[in-house]
């Protein structure tokens, strides 16, 4: 048993960063947590917190059987950058020089639905949703098979 326990791929520290951590990367980070804990242990942030999750994320969310128990609107440091093996930018903002870290910037489009109604939410956190287990699906793969 011990031989396949090392053969499990690592977990990767993965920031989830959209402009103000009320949607996307809050969804991003509910949907790492849910569906990829055994390859993602996520966390996410905002360029300009806006201080709480829309009332509109954690709707969609539940229907989606997403909790956000323990996540909260935050923005990040360069310690948060260094710890990440993976940074996602969500914001919509090309990356080049919008994070001060040699960590890799993975570049998801999604739109922001703050403000939209609720099917735009829907929308929405199924794109991340997809995302999220495409992120997870190479991650498992992501490590070759011993012997």
């Amino acid at each position: 048993m011990a031989a396949e326990k090392s053969s499990a791929p690592p977990r990767r520290r993965v920031l989830f960063v959209c402009v103000g951590n009320s949607c996307r990367s809050q969804f991003a980070e509910a949907f790492a947590r849910k569906l990829a804990p055994d390859v993602i242990d996520p966390s996410s942030a905002g360029l300009s917190p806006f201080g709480r999750i829309a009332e509109p994320t954690v709707s969609v969310g539940a229907e989606f059987g997403l909790s956000f128990d323990g996540q909260y609107s935050k923005g990040f440091s360069p310690e948060d950058l260094a710890r990440a093996d993976l940074i996602v930018n969500i914001t919509g903002i090309d990356s080049t020089g919008l994070f001060q870290t040699t960590r890799p910037v993975l570049t998801w489009n999604v739109d922001d639905p703050f403000g939209e109604d609720l099917a735009v939410y829907r929308s929405i956190a199924a794109q991340i949703e997809a995302k999220v287990q495409l992120l997870a699906s190479i991650f498992r793969g992501a490590t070759p098979e011993a012997g």
